[in-house]
């Protein structure tokens, strides 16, 4: 059985740290460059930054930031916000990210994911999926979760791996910030129709809710923001938790 992964997750708006709920509501958590070290020496197994503030202009600034972050950190980590091209993906990758993920670019244009999959490996881009129930129904949401797609989580989460996505990364809108769990039964029947691994994010507010992920769910990896920066769950104190209940973990 491959071992799970946990992962923090870093949003970055004007090269702050930022953690909001519902994808609203942004409050301050901290330099990223800081809390990438404390993650990297304090068990975590990857580390995910997203800029959400992402423009062209500030390009450049998180390109430097990514160089900076390689510089201090010896896990992997994956770079994403506002990434339109194979040129755009490129910069972050050889300034030493090891991944590059995109979420609307890639609905807005799908060719995007086979480009950026046949230039640097599948195993270099994440596809990231913002996710919304609405009647019963799990749909993609894109620019930062304020737009509907129409089209079903279920059904985007395949044509993405058809067309070169190495990982997802599936939010819920839904439980995003509540603390109350992640969305256990979406998030599985993602995991069961695709066979690249699939990251977990949205609700993670204890313990339990990633052994409730992990023995539930077919994921690889379970992904939170505020818990981790906050220090309401520390990471080396819910690996210990996970490998009580035989769970197997890096």
């Amino acid at each position: 059985m491959l071992k799970k992964r946990i992962i923090p997750c870093l949003d970055i708006k004007d090269g702050r740290v930022v953690k909001g709920v519902q994808f609203l509501e942004l409050k301050d958590a901290g330099n990223p460059v800081e809390l990438a070290s404390f993650y990297s020496k304090n068990g975590a197994d990857e580390l995910v930054f997203l800029d959400i503030s992402a423009t062209l202009e500030k390009r450049k600034t998180l390109a430097e930031m990514v160089t900076q972050l390689s510089k201090e950190i010896n896990i992997p980590f994956t770079v994403g916000g506002g990434i339109q091209s194979v040129e755009d993906a490129r910069l972050l990758l050889q300034s030493g990210a090891d991944k590059v993920s995109i979420n609307s670019a890639a609905v807005l244009n799908p060719e995007l994911i086979t480009q950026i999959s046949d230039a640097f490996g599948s195993q270099s881009l994440v596809v990231a999926i913002d996710i919304k129930k609405l009647d019963n129904d799990w749909f993609v949401f894109i620019k930062g979760g304020t737009e509907s797609t129409g089209i079903l989580a279920i059904d985007w989460a395949k044509k993405v791996e058809e067309l070169g996505a190495g990982e997802l990364l599936i939010t819920s809108m839904n439980n995003d910030g509540s603390k109350d769990g992640f969305a256990l039964e979406i998030t599985n029947e993602i995991s069961k129709v695709v066979s690249i691994p699939v990251i977990a994010s949205g609700g993670a507010g204890n313990s339990q809710h990633f052994i409730d992920l992990f023995t539930k769910t077919e994921v690889s990896a379970g992904l939170a923001a505020s818990i981790f920066h906050f220090n309401e769950v520390p990471i080396s104190e819910l690996k210990n938790v996970l490998k009580t209940q035989n769970i197997p973990i890096r």
